[in-house]
């Protein structure tokens, strides 16, 4: 293979990805993402990385912007960015180490990404009726009452579900750790009590019939022993949500956006919700400042014009029917006297 083919190189450098210990799902992406340019290329007459100029990655560009996804939508700003991304890594990189004279990618723009507030959240009571589904007086259900517990008690996210260990709760002080979530980084987040008898129970008597040696350590599993898949996780966790009947779909981040919302509902700083959700930058918890409301609702109520205008109709009509009441009795009174 050609040193210097486009191919040959993005080996080369998803290799450099895994050398700096990027997760496996990153590579992926990031391996999909090249071959799918690698082979727009080829189809062009361009094999080799040298022959890539700024007008054909803004070529490349306008091709993403026009082209649609198997269900034949227009690809989104978000999953245009997802492929471009990664050729910009692979060009910088291969610019460093010398590969490129210069990086053809350095003044790429990315499409604008909208910010898209979540589908939908759980109010407590929805979320109490999807908790209710399981079947408890079955094993594999008692299992998934507990899955459920722990996503809507700890606002983690499907992967950092599955890993979860035996050892990361620690029930005494009511805290489990998230080992390795996004970005590789481990963190601590409170579980509920309630959460936590599920999981003891489930630990201690359900989960030792699933096991099959040598055990994975991993506290979900499946009845044959092998660990909970992700996206196994995500159809039982949907599964759920639509036998609730609530009016909404959705999985795993149904409860993640529900846990962020609910707090900020009733009262919680937004940087413990950004710790307690592994994000890295606020900006990107502070999507729930606009998905809770109400304590924008109850400032609106008492300091909007159009409100208190309302409010004063109301005094004012309620004003006027009190003294249409006082003179019909007054009337009423009048003609008694008048009577008698």
């Amino acid at each position: 293979m050609d040193n210097k083919s486009l191919h040959f190189l993005s080996r080369m450098y998803l290799d450099h990805l895994q050398a700096m210990h990027y997760s496996p799902r990153t590579v992926g992406q990031q391996t999909t993402a090249l071959d799918h340019f690698a082979n727009w290329c080829e189809e062009r007459g361009m094999s080799r990385a040298n022959e890539v100029t700024k007008p054909i990655l803004e070529r490349y560009r306008r091709h993403l912007h026009h082209s649609r996804d198997r269900s034949g939508k227009p690809y989104s700003a978000r999953n245009q960015a997802a492929r471009l991304i990664p050729i910009r890594g692979f060009f910088k990189w291969a610019t460093r180490q010398n590969y490129l004279l210069y990086n053809p990618a350095s003044e790429l723009e990315l499409p604008k990404m909208e910010r898209r507030l979540p589908k939908a959240t759980l109010s407590p009571e929805e979320a109490e009726t999807i908790l209710a589904q399981p079947d408890i007086t079955t094993v594999e259900g008692i299992r998934d009452r507990t899955v459920l517990e722990v996503l809507y008690s700890t606002g983690i996210r499907r992967m950092e579900c599955v890993n979860l260990q035996k050892a990361d709760l620690n029930a005494s002080q009511g805290v489990l750790a998230v080992r390795q979530g996004k970005g590789k980084k481990d963190r601590f987040v409170p579980i509920g009590e309630r959460a936590i008898e599920w999981l003891q129970t489930y630990q201690e008597e359900i989960r030792p019939g699933f096991v099959m040696e040598p055990d994975s350590h991993q506290i979900f599993i499946e009845a044959n022993g092998l660990p909970l898949t992700p996206d196994r996780l995500s159809r039982l966790v949907s599964k759920y949500i639509k036998q609730a009947d609530i009016g909404k779909t959705g999985s795993c981040h149904l409860f993640r956006h529900t846990v962020a919302t609910l707090m900020l509902d009733n009262g919680a700083d937004i940087r413990f919700i950004q710790q307690m959700l592994g994000h890295a930058h606020l900006q990107t918890t502070e999507i729930y400042t606009h998905v809770s409301i109400v304590k924008l609702k109850q400032i609106y109520e008492v300091t909007h014009p159009a409100k208190w205008q309302q409010k004063t109709r109301r005094t004012v009509q309620q004003h006027d029917t009190d003294e249409a009441d006082l003179l019909e009795t007054l009337h009423a009174e009048t003609q008694e006297e008048a009577i008698l």
